[in-house]
């Protein structure tokens, strides 16, 4: 307990300021629309999210000092709260949402497109009941559990850090201005002069298999081919500073998932059934190799990895199941009123009224029951689901608190939480006779509600923290948090409209698509559909299963995380790891200058804002580049030459993308390495 014994905040408790202004609260609800775009860029093309609760610090310390816009610490604190609501609901979007898409069933889809309305109440309901559910436990996790919170005390020195001229602003934007113009650059719909990533595929030579029964009597022979397909990886930006970020560990066991599936299991396919190439056909002809290694990837591999991520989800959460068991012993323990030495309620420890929050709860039963009426058509249906809503978005938005406190935002395993929620409705939803398409739609809302809760309650969680150690207001906090809720629920869902539509008009399929594959969601559609619905590829799931208990037999690190590979595209995961390799070479010279541990975080937190600014930049613009296209703007190129491409990006285009590769390394490597100058 020495952190409560010891606990003194930046901001005394006696010192009044300006805290929740007007200024700071459009502030971070602007760069939370922006980081939330951002975000959904990157958790469709990557299955995976950053943190908002740096680059939003950084930006905030960087506003506050403008001439007209000046403003104090507790602000700025204002500021980054309201920011990273646009990550942690973009992030609850992203993993269960397009899932609606991507149903079909009987040639019937679920959704053709996202539809605003209920996506956006998905994000409010979820998003604000998340909130409420923290406000009730703030205490208990904030101050009384004593968890190491490491993110949040990161980014509790930056902001420390910022106060004496140390913002690191400059870094985010000029990585951030470099990543808009490589996107410009490489992008099909962009000015194009780099090609991201080369498809290869080494043809098997012909082998002829005799075979014998097993008193060696002669069966047949069987002429068998195929061969190895893979990818350059991705020349972006935003996926090496997503390696660079998680690390060379655990990029590279991402990458192993994409090993085993396309360098194993596809050949494997291949060469296996001799016959497939003649059985396919594309336009009345034998299919290319190209297109028979996406089907069997797509409708074979990703059986088997939706398999490996359920066992690898539940083993997840089997893990963490002592702090598990500690989060719950001290959610429901009553906390004591904390005065300060007058006697009057502390400044500090102020939160929005428990019997308003009760009754808001309670309220927004009402319309969560509503909402699950439209999808499943059943009044007991629509019952059912809003009790397991609100029975597993309390408990697993206390689990996700507990468990930031723990091992940070960005390690959160939101995933495995969601899928739990999402098996229990399935089950339940089919117990009582709500199956079909309505069922599917029921199971996916409760999964949708719960994730965006759950995210929500782990981002405001580590935002108190943060606020506690700074010395902010909690009430003011949440007031924050929620008017930015009720902004940007109604907001986010246009970037992944955006998107979807703009890989159609570009001519992919839209989510699902190789450059949009949302592996979560794409989880959460196959899991919902076949508990519900009854056409999961079972074989191949189980398959998974026992692939992913293999893994856990001989003790292989996060096979979560490797089922994960197994689903994402070779390039991307291939992208991630070259991230991870870099950051290895970073941590190798500071190890061999014989940095100090302080110099080492002070260099690794600068490659961390490099990052965030490629990842910022790039993204972004994926997003105005789709929405040009959804307005008919088939390219820059086209747009500015007349040209649909130049004639040398085929031939030279890989060779060029080597300079983004020098970039990044550059931005990686060299520009961390100059604040040890300072």
């Amino acid at each position: 307990m020495t952190e409560k014994n010891d606990y003194k905040p930046y901001i005394p408790a006696h010192v009044r300021m300006p805290e929740l202004t007007i200024k700071a609260l459009v502030l971070g609800i602007v760069m939370a629309v922006v980081l939330g775009a951002a975000n959904a860029y990157l958790g469709l093309k990557a299955g995976m999210t950053i943190s908002a609760t740096f680059p939003a610090a950084v930006i905030a310390i960087a506003a506050f000092r403008l001439p007209f816009f000046k403003g104090n610490v507790l602000e700025q604190n204002i500021a980054r709260t309201a920011a990273s609501v646009g990550e942690a609901l973009v992030a609850g979007a992203i993993f269960t949402v397009p899932a609606f898409v991507m149903v079909r069933m009987n040639g019937q889809h679920l959704w053709k497109t996202f539809h605003y309305w209920e996506t956006s109440f998905i994000l409010l309901i979820g998003g604000t009941l998340g909130i409420l559910f923290v406000i009730i436990l703030r205490r208990t996790l904030v101050v009384d559990a004593d968890l190491p919170f490491p993110e949040s005390y990161a980014c509790y020195e930056i902001v420390k850090a910022g106060q004496k001229g140390e913002s690191g602003a400059g870094r985010v934007f000029g990585a951030m201005g470099i990543g808009v113009v490589i996107e410009l650059l490489k992008n099909t719909t962009g000015f194009t002069i780099f090609q991201e990533s080369v498809e290869i595929f080494i043809k098997f030579p012909k082998s002829v298999i005799h075979h014998l029964s097993s008193s060696r009597v002669p069966m047949g022979d069987v002429t068998h081919t195929g061969g190895i397909a893979f990818s350059t990886p991705l020349a972006s930006p935003a996926l090496m500073g997503v390696g660079y970020i998680i690390g060379p560990k655990l990029s590279a066991i991402n990458f192993s998932g994409s090993v085993i599936a396309w360098l194993v299991l596809i050949p494997l396919a291949l060469f296996l059934n001799p016959a497939l190439p003649h059985q396919l056909t594309l336009h009345g002809a034998p299919a290319p190799w190209k297109e028979i290694v996406y089907s069997v990837w797509y409708n074979q591999v990703r059986p088997i990895a939706v398999g490996a991520m359920l066992v690898g989800s539940l083993y997840t959460l089997y893990g963490l199941r002592n702090s598990l068991g500690s989060a719950f012993k001290g959610i429901f323990s009553k906390p004591d009123i904390v005065k300060d030495e007058h006697g009057f309620e502390n400044r500090l420890e102020k939160d929005l009224n428990l019997r308003s929050i009760l009754l808001a709860t309670i309220a927004l039963v009402i319309p969560m029951f509503f909402l699950y009426y439209y999808f499943s058509d059943s009044f007991w249906g629509a019952m059912l689901a809003a009790v397991v809503m609100l029975i597993t978005g309390f408990l697993f938005a206390a689990v996700g608190g507990w468990l930031v406190g723990l091992v940070g935002g960005s390690n959160q395993p939101i995933s495995g939480l969601t899928l739990s929620a999402l098996i229990v409705a399935a089950v339940l939803m089919v117990a009582i006779g709500v199956t079909g398409l309505h069922g599917i739609a029921a199971v996916l809302a409760v999964a949708a509600v719960v994730c965006a809760a759950t995210s929500m309650a782990g981002d405001m969680i580590q935002d108190l923290k943060v606020g506690h150690l700074l010395g902010g207001t909690p009430i003011k906090m949440e007031i924050a948090e929620i008017a930015s809720v009720l902004v940007v629920s109604f907001v986010l869902v246009f970037p992944m409209i955006i998107l979807h539509e703009g890989n159609i008009a570009a001519g992919g399929i839209g989510i699902g698509d190789v450059q949009l594959p949302a592996p979560q969601a794409g989880l959460m559609a196959e899991l919902a559909k076949g508990i519900v619905g009854g056409q999961m590829a079972w074989g191949l799931v189980i398959v998974g299963m026992f692939f992913s208990i293999s893994l856990i037999m001989v003790d292989a690190p996060a096979p979560m995380l490797i089922a994960v590979g197994m689903y994402l595209p070779f390039e991307t995961t291939f992208s991630i790891f070259v991230g991870g390799i870099i950051r290895w070479v970073s941590d190798e010279m500071m190890k061999k200058k014989k940095l100090s541990e302080e110099d080492q975080e002070r260099v690794t937190n600068t490659g961390i804002l490099v990052a965030s600014g490629f990842i910022a930049g790039e993204a972004l613009t994926g997003v105005f580049l789709a929405g040009l296209v959804l307005s008919g703007i088939r390219s820059l190129t086209k747009l500015i030459t007349g040209i649909t491409e130049f004639s040398f990006v085929h031939t030279w285009g890989i060779w060029l993308s080597l300079i983004i590769f020098a970039i990044v390394a550059y931005g990686f490597i060299v520009v961390p390495m100059r604040v040890l100058k300072k």
